[in-house]
């Protein structure tokens, strides 16, 4: 029998005894081979996902399976796996094999799940297009010509191509729920903290946050319950119990929502005029439906990239200056001494994205630019966050576009400005910790996918997937 493409189907098939695990793992692998020209995976797990599989089947027949039994995940290129190489898609760390794994993917194989390889992305998850990868660019399997987005592209793309049932990314700025846009799946961001981040190579500490990428809400209630939680080897991670993700589901399809528009997103001049006007149409569906619809305010949106680029590469420039070429990773060849192994390892083992974000980052700490750039980057984060908890207070949730358009064609990268652009609407929620998630709403016509990002109160999560099921079951309806 053919795999099904979300776990919950799959189960069900499972259940049945109309396939295996087995089964999944071999059709996954030829989906993957066929699709070898997209450039999704760095690393395939062949014989390791193959033999993982039969014992996961024995365990179904002996009824001492895991919840997440059979499930098929790909890995970002940023998550560390013991005994695996990770790279960041980075020449940096060439040659480099994990001594650990992240506790995320620790859990996942608790769960019994099977990791089936690592996906490409930009180079130390900085780039909205995916075309930062030392490995090249991933192509969008909707349409070639076009990107995946990033960071996560791989990721996202292994799951719109049915390489596998889900996928794990990380998302700074953004690199889930773009990429999920435009690859027609479901993005989930939580809540800073709700994830350990032990294991996660880092970009930004205060920004990053590991998340989901899967085919529909379900999959993803159901994974982020697996891997959420608290942990001894991160100081950040919220101890805070996890909700049941899953069963609560159904909880949330009855309850009447106070729903807030971001007009100041909807109706921002980018925003592709079809993507706004389904917008408009759900709000009056939602209405219909007896949910309180109101406009919801964010005078701050065009404040957003230039906060986030002044803090996230400040961050950056301090977590990467530990890639130095000295005990691990790529050293380059033409040094002679302990200055030009470290220069001449860091200009030759970065791309030119990192650099720039990284000479980006140590100007603005620098002595005299400080307070000018980093300090009051820091107190409109500040502004904004306060600014969405009040919103919050007023509505259940916050509607507003993932992206403001479909995949664009290959090329974007060029203007590193015109790139940065691409995450206006989901960086909000990066500053501020909030969940976020990002959902397939319908098409343009090219027959692209657009994405619908919710925004919930912190550590609403369980809200958040429940109004992402009930969007998604009335936007089925409407098509």
């Amino acid at each position: 029998m053919p795999t099904q493409k979300t776990f919950s189907a799959f189960q069900q098939a499972l259940t049945a005894g109309t396939t295996s695990v087995c089964e999944a793992v071999e059709e996954f692998l030829g989906n993957i081979a066929a699709g070898k020209a997209l450039n999704v995976f760095l690393e395939v797990y062949a014989e390791e996902a193959k033999t993982r599989a039969a014992e996961i089947d024995q365990k179904l027949k002996d009824g001492t399976a895991g919840p997440l039994a059979g499930m098929v995940i790909a890995l970002k290129d940023t998550l560390c796996h013991q005994g695996h190489v990770v790279s960041a898609s980075s020449k940096i760390l060439d040659g480099f094999e994990s001594l650990f794994s992240a506790t995320a993917v620790e859990r996942l194989l608790a769960a019994d799940a099977i990791i089936i390889g690592r996906t490409n992305c930009d180079e130390f998850a900085m780039g909205s297009s995916n075309e930062n990868s030392a490995f090249g660019p991933v192509l969008n399997p909707l349409d070639a010509t076009r990107v995946p987005g990033g960071s996560s592209g791989g990721s996202a793309a292994a799951v719109a191509a049915n390489f596998c049932h889900a996928a794990l990314g990380s998302d700074t700025g953004g690199s889930i729920r773009q990429p999920a846009s435009f690859c027609g799946v479901v993005g989930v961001r939580p809540t800073y903290g709700r994830i350990s981040r032990h294991g996660l190579l880092a970009f930004a500490s205060s920004f990053d946050q590991i998340g989901t990428l899967t085919h529909n809400i379900e999959d993803a209630a159901l994974l982020l319950e697996v891997i959420s939680g608290g942990d001894e080897w991160d100081a950040t991670v919220s101890h805070q119990p996890v909700d049941h993700y899953l069963a609560e589901l159904p909880d949330h399809q009855g309850r009447k929502l106070r729903i807030g528009i971001v007009n100041d997103a909807v109706e921002h001049q980018g925003v592709n005029p079809i993507l706004r006007d389904k917008i408009k149409q759900l709000a009056i569906d939602l209405r219909q439906q007896g949910h309180t619809i109101g406009e919801a305010s964010f005078p701050y949106v065009d404040y957003v990239v230039p906060a986030y680029y002044v803090l996230a590469t400040a961050e950056a420039s301090s977590n990467l200056s530990r890639y130095a070429g000295m005990t691990y990773g790529y050293r380059s060849q033409n040094a002679h001494n302990l200055e030009t192994t470290i220069t001449l390892s860091r200009t030759e083992g970065f791309g030119p994205e990192v650099k720039r974000r990284i000479m980006l980052g140590t100007f603005v700490l620098s002595e005299g630019y400080y307070d000018a750039y980093y300090e009051k980057a820091q107190k409109v984060r500040r502004v904004i966050r306060n600014h969405t908890d009040e919103q919050l207070r007023e509505y259940d949730i916050l509607l507003l576009p993932t992206s403001p358009s479909t995949a664009f064609p290959f090329g974007k990268n060029a203007d590193p400005i015109s790139m940065y652009l691409e995450d206006i609407f989901t960086i909000q929620t990066a500053l501020t910790g909030h969940p976020s998630l990002s959902v397939p709403f319908g098409t343009d016509g090219d027959g692209l996918p657009f994405g619908l990002q919710i925004i919930a109160p912190r550590f609403g999560e369980s809200l958040m997937l429940g109004a992402a099921k009930l969007i998604s079951d009335l936007s089925l309806s409407n098509l």
